[in-house]
Formats: structure tokens, C-alpha cells, sequence
């Protein structure tokens, strides 16, 4: 695992000392949670100082609130006479809402609310239907005619680390241990220019600072950015420091080297590699021995191909032995080709131009395949090479102008770190007292 000890800040240091100080006194006098006690629930209200309670803005102190879920074959007409609407007020309410209220868009599964009044004559005076997690329109009934607005529920972000050392994959190494397999994916693309992700090796590590967008405060809604990450791979530290340069915020190396490069490792997302290039390869077709001036990539039909840099399409269609193919010119250096497609991207034609990381086309097994898989080629200066060794210029380094500025936020970052990984080494210790003892080195932490 990375050791980045030498960064340390006493000050950063002396407030983490201070809070396992506390830490430990707290646990000799309370009982451990269990893994199960250590989930949160969702809280669906929300409380002001003055103890008044609200649900997606709206006090609930005199309310009933019943929550329902849209079924099959329900629409707004339904659902609004299941409610024991009229039909002209549901004529209203539907106009009122037509804005905001997409009835096309009614998906089974959605939820939705009612608020009514306490008594023996209940009535609705407000309605609140779900369009995602975090975004609802609320009917207000409280008046003749009905109104619509919208409600967002407040995001709020919560820094969280972890760390882990690698087994198999970095997507199985944070999955098994129920972390988020997006960190996987978030991770891979901020290294993708440094690490082939194909080609992990066990043994290798990561340390990564993300923010975690929560709404009500406690439910995860996604991962908002990579903060800070060291990851070692064969032996090498790799940093990412996020930086803004030019109203741009990407990720550069401790040197202010962006980690930004002009091709991406590879064209696919963690699949495995089942040849590599070869100038002599046995041809499972064909039966006989020949050139692979490529890497196969095998990957489920559909899969989608991405484009490895920015570039121009200058050949699209089909040939027996590579089936269905694109081929891509970035520069005047450097030409990609994909071939055993099972089909191309809306739009993606020749002269089309395409952006680094565009899905251009998908998997498939035309032409002499065996099964489906991506024939992945590089060529430079019309030659063929291979693509697993290919090296590409960096983008553009921090200017001179701001490597202060730079300096102030990698040694922050590197403090941050720092802190959480002694965090994490006595809690680790308190888990493994606990009967918790995580063999595979997996650790996930949240700062509150």
C-alpha cells in the first residue's frame, strides 16, 4: 500500500491524533455497532429549529402523508380518480401540470404523495410526484385553481475515502466488499492514460479522497468527484491532483504534468484481453499461423467501443476478415482501427469527427471471429504497432503562473490523505478487536 508519510502537516496531524484520542475513550464506553447497525436509514422530513416539520417543502404539522407507487398501465387520469378526484378537477390539475408533469414520462415504479388534511373530511391539499431521486413537482391544491412548481431536494457532500489493495480486478476488489463499483469506474477514468486496467496485477493499490453526494443528508445519491488518489501499479505511484486551469478542472501528477494524455489505454471498459499483438499468431479461424498486428478485447455483443482520442473517421464498412469496421484518423502520426463490430454509432460516418472517450460504435463477431470480441489496431506513420505499448505526448502542463497555487493544493491534498490513512490503520485496529478483521485490506471511511 502507498506510503506518503513524508507529506505529513503537524497541524493536520495533531487534529486527527486528537479526535482517536476521543475516539477511543467513546468506544470504551459504548458498545461497537454492528455491520448492520452501521446502515443509515433514509429520513423522508425534514425539521426547522422551531420543531415545525416539512416533506419536500411542505409542513406536514396538520397533514396525513401517504405514499404510493405508480403501477402498470397507470396514468395521471387514473391515478387522479383512484384519489377520489372529479373529472373537471382533474382536467384542472392536468392543465396546471402539463408543464412540469410529462404524463409520457410515467414510468411504473415511480413514487408519489399526497398530503391531506387531519379529520373526518380528508382532503388532498398537496401532491408530490417523483421525477428522480432528487427532483419532484409539487401540486398545490390549497387554492380554487391548482398550481405546479418544482422541488429539489438540497445535495449535500460528504468527503469519504478508501483504500484497498488489489486481488483480481480494482472493479472486484470495491464490489466484493460493498463499496460502490462506480469508484471503480470514476478511478479508471482518471487514470486512464497511465494505467492499462486490463492489466492490474495483484498486489497493486489505491487511496482515493471522493465526494459523495447524499440527499436528506443520508442517503448516497452518487459520486460527485475524485478529490485526491495515489495508485500503485507494478511497483509505480501514480498521483491525481484536481486542479482548475483555464476554467478547467482535470487532474494533473505532483510534477503538474496534466494526466491527461492524447489516447485513452483502451477502447472498452474491464474486459478481458484474449490476444495480444503478434507478428506470428495461430489463427483459430483459419487454422494457420499469421500476423496480429492487434489486441483483441473480448466483450459481450453490444458492448460499447469508444474512440482512444480525438479524431476523424476515414473509413467505415464492412470486409471478410474484419467484419464490420471504423477506422479513425487522429493526427498526421497516429490511425485506430476497430473491427468485428456488430453495428456503428448514430451519426458516425466518414468525416465525421469524433472526441476522445465517444462511443463510435459495438461489440459484435462479424467477419472470421470466433466469438464476440473487439480486433483493436494502432498504426503510426503508416506502421503497425502495438497498441499496449503505445506512449502519447501529456497535455498541457500547470503554467508557470500558477505552480503556487498548484503547490498550496497538492500538499493539501497529500495532508488529507495522510490523515485519513492513520484514521483508517486504528479503526482497522478497533475492527480487528471487534471480530470485524478485513483480510483483503478493504476500508472505506466517511468524514462528517
Amino acid at each position: 500500500m502507498p506510503q506518503i508519510t513524508n507529506k505529513l502537516y503537524p497541524v493536520g496531524i495533531m487534529a486527527v491524533l486528537i479526535l482517536l484520542l476521543v475516539a477511543n475513550l467513546t468506544c470504551k464506553q459504548m458498545r461497537q455497532p454492528t455491520r448492520e447497525e452501521m446502515t443509515i436509514e433514509t429520513v423522508s422530513h425534514t425539521e426547522d429549529p422551531g420543531g415545525t416539520l416539512f416533506q419536500y417543502g411542505i409542513c406536514i404539522d396538520t397533514l396525513h402523508v401517504n405514499d404510493y407507487t405508480v403501477n402498470n398501465g397507470d396514468h395521471l387520469g387514473g391515478i387522479f380518480a383512484r384519489l377520489g378526484f372529479a373529472a373537471p378537477e382533474i382536467e384542472k390539475i392536468i392543465q396546471a401540470t402539463s408543464h412540469l408533469l410529462d404524463p409520457t414520462k410515467l414510468r411504473a415504479g415511480m413514487n408519489y404523495t399526497t398530503f391531506t388534511t387531519k379529520g373526518r373530511n380528508e382532503k388532498i391539499r398537496y401532491m408530490a410526484f417523483a421525477r428522480s431521486a432528487v427532483d419532484y413537482t409539487i401540486i398545490d391544491l390549497t387554492e380554487e385553481f391548482p398550481k405546479a412548481y418544482e422541488f429539489n431536494k438540497p445535495v449535500t457532500l460528504k468527503r469519504t475515502y478508501s483504500e484497498g489493495i488489489l486481488t483480481s480486478s480494482l472493479w472486484n476488489a470495491i464490489k466484493s466488499k460493498g463499496g460502490d463499483p462506480m469508484l471503480a469506474l470514476r478511478l479508471s477514468d482518471v487514470f486512464a492514460w497511465q494505467i492499462d486496467f486490463f492489466d492490474v496485477k495483484e498486489g497493486d493499490s489505491f487511496q482515493v479522497l471522493y465526494d459523495v453526494a447524499y440527499i436528506d443528508d443520508t442517503t448516497a445519491l452518487n459520486i460527485a468527484a475524485i478529490k485526491g488518489a495515489v495508485f500503485t501499479h507494478k511497483g509505480k505511484e501514480y498521483t491525481a491532483i484536481p486542479f482548475e486551469q483555464d476554467s478547467v478542472s482535470q487532474y494533473f501528477d505532483e510534477e503538474g504534468n496534466s494526466l491527461r494524455k492524447a489516447f485513452l489505454k483502451a477502447p472498452l471498459d474491464f474486459f478481458r484481453i484474449t490476444s495480444r499483438f503478434s507478428n506470428s499468431r495461430f489463427h483459430p479461424v483459419l487454422k494457420k499461423y499469421r500476423a496480429h498486428h492487434g489486441v483483441d478485447y473480448a466483450a459481450p455483443v453490444g458492448t460499447p467501443v469508444k474512440s482512444i482520442g480525438d479524431g476523424t473517421v476515414i473509413a467505415k464498412g464492412y470486409e471478410s476478415g474484419g467484419g464490420n469496421y471504423l477506422k479513425v484518423k487522429h493526427n498526421s502520426v497516429y490511425t485506430t482501427t476497430y473491427m468485428h463490430l456488430s453495428k456503428f454509432a448514430s451519426g458516425v460516418q466518414v468525416g465525421s469527427r469524433v472526441r476522445q472517450g465517444e462511443v463510435i460504435a459495438y461489440v459484435g463477431s462479424t467477419g472470421l471471429s470466433t466469438g464476440p470480441h473487439l480486433d483493436f489496431r494502432v498504426h503510426k506513420n503508416g506502421q503497425p504497432i502495438d497498441p499496449l505499448q503505445m506512449e502519447a505526448p501529456s497535455s498541457e502542463p500547470i503554467k508557470a503562473e500558477l505552480t503556487d497555487s498548484f503547490s498550496i493544493v497538492k500538499h493539501r491534498v497529500y495532508a488529507e490523505l495522510d490523515s485519513f490513512r492513520i484514521l483508517h490503520a486504528s479503526r482497522e485496529a478497533v475492527i480487528a478487536q471487534e471480530g470485524f478483521y478485513n483480510r483483503e485490506g478493504w476500508f472505506s471511511s466517511s468524514a462528517y
